[in-house]
């Protein structure tokens, strides 16, 4: 493994503290601000999951997290070019949902002149959550096998054209309060008992299918999220509050598919601001999108 190369990321990749701590030589993960309530907490160390699900439930403030600023971004770059890191991979949250990309854009141009030799390769995943959080493990699984740094870009930047991400809500007045799923804030068919599968890339949040009920939503999620997904390539679930159908649901999908996903994780503080605690989220490697 080549010692004078970092990865860096932000909280909301929902990688767990447990591989976190495993690839914690490769592997820097940049916490969000999160404002509840008039106060700041810091993603990561400050706010347990299960806590802040139950503030979302209990509140009707949403809270709010900060972008990480190129100051930031720049700090972190500098500090680890004194420690003789040479090669710096920033793969991050979806630049269309948050100016984070933009930050680590702009401090690399602000450490060009004092880091001449220092390589940063900036990338946006254009998603969320183990959407870019996955594959970020899986990089620094092949950089402590050897891998060369341009491979593992190469990795992150095609997975980052592939890459789909769904919700199946169960609720969806905290996505409508939020504001930031546009496509939950369109629909229209709850007072039918319809619950959504809504679809978010880049710049795009769309409602996909609907079905009446959330056995019928399980089915549909499966029957159109297994439609779009490449055959036997890699998939996640993030879980929030709702134990019984995430359970079903990746039952159901793995014997659709014939294997159970890569990982599951609970949707961290960020995505579950404005994702809210009622979802199952699910992330698969579909065709490439321009």
């Amino acid at each position: 493994m080549n010692e004078n190369v970092r990865i860096i990321t932000d909280s909301g990749c929902d990688i767990s503290a447990e591989v976190e701590e495993q690839y914690k030589e490769l592997l820097v993960i940049l916490p969000f601000e999160i404002a509840i309530n008039g106060k700041s907490y810091t993603d990561r160390k400050d706010l347990d999951i299960n806590d802040f699900y139950r503030i979302l439930k209990e509140n009707d403030e949403i809270p709010k997290h900060s972008q990480i600023t190129a100051l930031r971004f720049e700090e972190k770059y500098r500090e680890l070019y004194a420690e003789g890191v040479r090669e710096i991979i920033v793969d991050v949250i979806n630049a269309a949902g948050s100016q984070t990309y933009s930050s680590a854009v702009m401090a690399k141009e602000a450490v060009r002149t004092d880091c001449p030799d220092l390589k940063i390769y900036t990338i946006d995943s254009q998603t969320y959550t183990l959407g870019y959080g996955y594959p970020i493990t899986e990089a620094c699984r092949k950089l402590q096998e050897g891998q060369t740094v341009a491979s593992v870009v190469a990795y992150l930047e095609d997975w980052a054209k592939h890459i789909e991400a769904f919700i199946i809500g169960f609720d969806l007045r905290h996505m409508k309060k939020s504001g930031r799923i546009t496509a939950a804030a369109s629909f229209l068919g709850e007072l039918m008992g319809l619950k959504p599968i809504i679809t978010l890339f880049a710049e795009k949040t769309e409602v996909v299918k609907k079905a009446r009920g959330e056995k019928a939503a399980i089915e549909a999620a499966v029957e159109h999220i297994t439609s779009r997904m490449t055959p036997e390539t890699p998939w996640q679930v993030i879980t929030t509050t709702r134990p019984e159908q995430e359970k079903e649901f990746i039952e159901k999908m793995t014997k659709r598919v014939g294997y159970g996903p890569s990982m599951i994780e609970p949707c961290g503080v960020v995505v579950s601001c404005n994702a809210g605690p009622d979802m199952i989220g699910v992330l698969v490697r579909g065709a490439e999108r321009n």
